[in-house]
């Protein structure tokens, strides 16, 4: 996991610039989709699901007994879309300590990973197979990266709008 520190102590140094940075506009629609947010349905989002990916590593850990751990949801989980309906009415600031907050969890979690945790593997209806390590990489730091890179374009579009 040597490779995730660095991008996690990145991740957390863009928070406060992102949290401070007027945007404007929706965000492009992901591949395949056609949903657009505004600031606030991104951050709520990331605020949600920081906590959810992590728990959903630690459940996988916890029953993996030789076999892949179902887990993880899809973009149409109505707890995930109640969460970015509802934290959009928060503001920007407090959404981007509950992601801040999250992120602390996150590293935490990852020290505390033992080899025989690593070694756990869950199955995700869309994405498969994958151990630990991935989750964290794929559902968290990739997807926390894509989102803020989201917020840096919204920010854009107010400095030359």
């Amino acid at each position: 996991m040597n490779a995730i520190e660095p991008r996690l102590d990145a991740l957390e140094s863009r928070i406060g610039e992102l949290a401070s940075t007027p945007t404007a506009g929706l965000t492009e629609p992901d591949p395949g989709s056609d949903e657009r947010w505004e600031t606030t349905q991104v951050w709520a989002h990331m605020a949600e699901f920081v906590g959810y990916w992590r728990e959903q590593a630690e459940l996988i850990i916890k029953d993996f007994a030789g076999e892949p751990v179902p887990f993880g949801r899809i973009k149409s989980d109505e707890g995930r879309l109640e969460a970015i309906e509802t934290g959009r009415r928060q503001g920007v600031a407090d959404l981007a300590e509950e992601v801040r907050g999250g992120l602390v969890d996150l590293r935490l979690f990852i020290d505390g990973l033992s080899t025989q945790d690593r070694q756990a593997v869950g199955v995700h209806v869309t994405r498969g197979e994958m151990g630990i390590d991935r989750l964290v990489e794929v559902f968290l730091l990739d997807h926390l990266e894509e989102h803020f890179d989201q917020l840096e374009g919204l920010g854009q579009r107010v400095s030359s709008g």
